[in-house]
Formats: C-alpha cells, sequence, structure tokens
C-alpha cells in the first residue's frame, strides 16, 4: 500500500494495516510530515518497518513515480481534502491502477472542503472540557482505525466485484472508502451523548464504584461495576463514596494495588506522564 497520509490518523491507519502484514511506502513532501516534526518518537513508532520516499507530486516527474509505485499496489491511502486530492490528480491515479482509495478527510458532504482537526471535531460533539485540553485525540485515533478498517473492506469490495467479471476499459476502476473524522468524533461521542460516561452517568462518576480515588501518595482507578466486584469492595472497604474516599486516602498506592491483587478487584494505579 501507498500513504501519502500525514499528521496522526494516517499514520495510525498505515502502522495498523502494517501490523496486519501490508507493505507501507510512505511518501511524504519534501517538508517532511508534522507528526516528525512535532513528536519525532511517536512518528519512529507509527513507521516502523515501512519504506518512506520523499517525492514532490506537483513535480510531474517526481509524480511519474508515484504512478509507477501505484502499478504495484492495492491500497491508496490520502488525509487531505478532495479538492488538493483532485488537483494532484489522484482520482485518475486511482482509476487507472484500480486502487482502493482510502481518503480522510474532516467533514461529509457540502463541508468536505471545510478545515478542522481533532480539537475542532470534539468541540463540535461536545466531548472536550471547557478550559482543558483533550489527553487523547479521539477522532484521530478512531478515525484511523476506520481508515485500517475501510482499507480491508475496500479490498473485499474490489475481490468481490473481480468475482463478478466488473471491469472497465479491461482494468478494475478504483474503489474509494472515505473516512470522516467528524464522523468518528460523533461516533466516539456516543457514551456521553447517551449519559453514560456524562458528569453523574454510570461511567461518569453516579457509582461510588466506578471512579477515581486519591490515595495517601497518588490516585487509583477504581472499576467495580458489576455486582460481584461491587459486593466484594463494599465488604472489604465500604459500599459509599465518602467512606471510599477515607479508606483510599489513608494508605499508599502499593497497599491497593496489592489489595487488588488479593481481592481480585479491578483496580489500577493512575500513571502520571
Amino acid at each position: 500500500m501507498i500513504s501519502l497520509a500525514g499528521n496522526l490518523p494516517g499514520p495510525l491507519a498505515a502502522a495498523r494495516l502494517a501490523a496486519l502484514g501490508a507493505h507501507v511506502i510512505k511518501v511524504e513532501p519534501p517538508s517532511g510530515d508534522a507528526l516528525e516534526a512535532g513528536v519525532p518518537a511517536y512518528y519512529v513508532e507509527l513507521t516502523a518497518g515501512q519504506e518512506i520516499l520523499t517525492l514532490d507530486l506537483k513535480d510531474p516527474d517526481e509524480f511519474g513515480r508515484l504512478r509507477e509505485l501505484a502499478a504495484e499496489a492495492d491500497i491508496l491511502l490520502t488525509a487531505m481534502r478532495p479538492k488538493a486530492a483532485a488537483a494532484l490528480g489522484l482520482p485518475d491515479l486511482v482509476d487507472e491502477h484500480g486502487l482502493v482509495h482510502v481518503e480522510i478527510v474532516g467533514f461529509a458532504g457540502d463541508r468536505a472542503d471545510v478545515p478542522g482537526h481533532d480539537l475542532t471535531y470534539q468541540a463540535a460533539h461536545a466531548t472536550l472540557v471547557p478550559g482543558h485540553m483533550p489527553t487523547v485525540p479521539v477522532a484521530d485515533v478512531l478515525g484511523g482505525e476506520h481508515a485500517a478498517l475501510e482499507a480491508l473492506a475496500g479490498l473485499h469490495q474490489r475481490d468481490v466485484r473481480r468475482g463478478a467479471g466488473s471491469t472497465v476499459g479491461g482494468t478494475d476502476s478504483g474503489i474509494v472508502r472515505r473516512v470522516v473524522l467528524d464522523e468518528a468524533a460523533a461516533w466516539a461521542a456516543g457514551p456521553a451523548r447517551h449519559g453514560l460516561s456524562s458528569p453523574g452517568g454510570h461511567l461518569g462518576g453516579g457509582t461510588p464504584f466506578y471512579r477515581t480515588y486519591a490515595t495517601r501518595d497518588g490516585h487509583v482507578a477504581v472499576a467495580c461495576l458489576e455486582p460481584h466486584f461491587a459486593k466484594a469492595l463494599a465488604a472489604n472497604l465500604g459500599a459509599d463514596h465518602d467512606t471510599l474516599e477515607r479508606a483510599f486516602a489513608a494508605e499508599p498506592t502499593a497497599r491497593w494495588q496489592a489489595f487488588a491483587v488479593e481481592h481480585d478487584l479491578p483496580i489500577e494505579a493512575i500513571v502520571d506522564n
């Protein structure tokens, strides 16, 4: 597969497909990938085992090199607005070589060429806490997973079409599978939208058995949702928030890690980066 996708969702998708056995050729512009400039170690992690080429696709000769690569490829992964892809001539390249084109875009429909990033997608779907930055770019991460899934779905679609003998001009026409990051953000927001993880919800602090507690020297996450876990925690420490808060605060984190092992409970120390 060929990946022209920089930043985060594209490299996440390419890394996932590489882990599944794909040979990934990552084509970068002369300016490089912004991910490498911002977080070099993460870039190295997500591009491990991939072939990396630098091509200026606005140069006809270098675009010709991309065309040569496309002749041997199955998947083209991009993360750019449709008008940018069209300006480079990518739709024609996809059809010329019967590629599965997985295009990662920000918005759908009439807004497909509207710029955006994870922060703005999350803002639109109420998963941000005003005044705080998200610790996980959920739209980008989920979008990358969706892109890997769409690549596999596209390959299956192509196999089915080939089995039916459907070709255009003697070769397969391209298959386009679009991943919309705004829709990924909406999908990720489902638990909050339905009250599951919103403040006071079942996973949002509404039960004393599923929340975080301060210890003497740190914090722990307590996830005793199932009745048998909740019953065991209640029998050993207490069944209301105030009682549990006092109990956890009285001992160091290591004590509660040992307690979790002893009683087979889902309690974990909170790692502070």
